[in-house]
């Protein structure tokens, strides 16, 4: 995987939760809202455990689908994607290194606003551990800039200005 601008990435799965605690669902596609996030999601709805309105880092969540096969070989820690509480679950994209870059999934743009490290509320609603297991790849929070429908399967890949 590169970890520079020519990456180019797949959505492997959606997930939303209307509810702060419950289990997230798996979608095949969302509508993904600026300034809210995506439709039907505990944070769209402000519901979710750290909600506030006009939170940009709760809008969406991303998380690689490499970082919890480390987990698993590292940690002996397997998480069911879902599990993670992440929004997106993708394949073959750096997230780390898109902190303040624009990317665009499909046909919706997001930039990401910061790094969604594990915290002791993920742990206790998985397993002990988890929180070590994901450090520095626990996935990224991200805003939406222009909305549009998330659809599984999507292609990922960095915002060009040029063939936007």
């Amino acid at each position: 995987m590169s970890t520079d601008s020519t990456f180019q990435g797949r959505l492997d799965a959606i997930y939303i939760g209307a509810r702060k605690l419950e289990d997230l669902q798996r979608v095949e596609e969302v509508e993904a809202v600026p300034g809210r996030g995506l439709v039907g999601d505990r944070y769209y709805l402000v519901e979710g455990t750290f909600s506030k309105p006009d939170t940009p880092d709760r809008e969406v969540t991303l998380i690689e689908s490499e970082a919890l096969d480390a987990m698993a070989c590292e940690a002996d820690l397997r998480l069911n994607p879902h599990e993670a509480r992440r929004n997106l679950v993708t394949q073959g994209v750096p997230l780390n290194h898109l902190v303040g870059k624009e990317f665009l999934v499909g046909g919706v743009l997001l930039k990401g606003l910061r790094l969604c490290e594990p915290c002791s509320h993920l742990e206790s609603l998985t397993v002990k551990g988890v929180q070590k297991g994901l450090c520095h790849r626990g996935g990224l929070r991200a805003q939406v800039i222009r909305g549009g429908i998330l659809r599984t399967g999507d292609v990922v890949r960095p915002y060009d200005f040029d063939h936007a």
